[in-house]
């Protein structure tokens, strides 16, 4: 199921298989939270080499619902994919305003935003959505407390997350489960947490709850004191961390796998990922230079259009110009995690940490 490949220092590379298709580590996933990466298209994601993304099951579940999915054979065929494909079971939905009534003992209550209708998900319930849903790897359901949240907050998250997890069908025909280690930035309760799911026959874990406003070197701690817990032959996956230099930071503490929708929003909004840093098309430094995006990219924005084009089309609100950026962020980043494995693979990694590091 996971097999370690190379190493340097505390990052490794790895072979992840699953039912579709074999996934190289450390490796980056875009967020396609209702079936969509946005504004991207399954050409677009196959031009840049993607090839597994993550979805959101309480959103899938709520809409298009689960017997839409069912009838198009799953979540794969609904949405024209063909790679592999992670499903988030909500849990992180209870910071999301609109959505979370309610846990205790047996689960998550949710509210829909749409129709107001209340919906309780056990762990039980959690895995047999994301069954349906057709995904090849499914999160556990897990409690995700807010930040800053209260020691007695946290705790709690830690001992409903344990409580779900035992619960959680494992070792299912054709889907991976993976636990989630919570404990907000309580070194304590983070190391309860990983202890607790460590023990439990879990596919891969999560490390969850983090990048959602601590500061960076609290969450590079707390990411030690996990990955220094979990069994070093699964694979563990920093949920929500998606810039290059986080990335860099997080596999060199031992992370194999990340999901962001930094590359995508980053796009929409203006701001391209590239090879000399981070750019904001929106500048007027941008109206008349004739340059291509990035030179060192060869995406279809790269090879296609001038930063000067793209500054126009930002500058106009055209979607097209969200579609250029998101598409170059995304393929930026998938072109980044195949050189961090590169260069794990050449024992370079702390060199090239320094490269970037000069950079962003």
């Amino acid at each position: 199921m996971f097999n370690i490949t190379a190493e340097d220092g505390g990052a490794r590379t790895g072979i992840l298989r699953t039912e579709h298709g074999e996934l190289k580590t450390p490796f980056f996933m875009p967020v396609a939270t209702k079936a969509t990466v946005k504004t991207l298209t399954p050409g677009d994601l196959k031009s840049c080499d993607v090839r597994v993304l993550i979805s959101n099951s309480l959103h899938l579940f709520l809409r298009p619902g689960l017997e839409v999915l069912e009838e198009h054979g799953g979540l794969h065929s609904f949405m024209r994919f063909n790679g592999a494909i992670f499903t988030d079971s909500g849990g992180f939905q209870m910071i999301r305003k609109g959505f979370f009534v309610g846990a205790d003992k047996e689960g998550i209550t949710f509210r829909s935003p749409y129709d107001g209708k209340k919906y309780k998900f056990t762990p039980e319930f959690s895995k047999e959505v994301q069954m349906r849903i057709g995904s090849d790897v499914a999160m556990m359901l897990d409690y995700c407390a807010e930040y800053p949240a209260s020691y007695e907050e946290a705790k709690k998250s830690v001992l409903l997350t344990s409580m779900w997890a035992e619960r959680f069908p494992k070792n299912t025909k054709g889907q991976l489960s993976f636990g989630i280690v919570q404990g907000s930035v309580y070194e304590d309760l983070r190391e309860k947490s990983a202890r607790d799911l460590a023990k439990m026959d879990f596919d891969g874990y999560g490390i969850g709850g983090l990048s959602i406003g601590e500061p960076k070197n609290v969450m590079h701690r707390m990411v030690e004191i996990v990955t220094g817990i979990l069994p070093k032959e699964k694979p563990r996956y920093l949920m929500g961390v998606g810039s290059p230099l986080e990335i860099i930071e997080s596999v060199m503490r031992g992370v194999d796998i990340f999901d962001s929708v930094f590359p995508t929003r980053n796009g929409r909004h203006g701001t391209a990922i590239t090879s000399q840093g981070m750019l904001n098309l929106r500048k007027a430094e941008f109206k008349n230079d004739n340059r291509v995006l990035d030179e060192e990219c060869s995406c279809y924005t790269c090879e296609n259009f001038t930063r000067a084009y793209l500054h126009h089309l930002i500058r106009e609100k055209e979607i097209l110009g969200m579609h250029l950026l998101s598409l170059h962020n995304v393929c930026f980043m998938i072109e980044f995690m195949k050189r961090i494995r590169e260069e794990i693979k050449q024992g370079n990694l702390e060199r090239f940490k320094k490269e970037m590091e000069k950079i962003y």
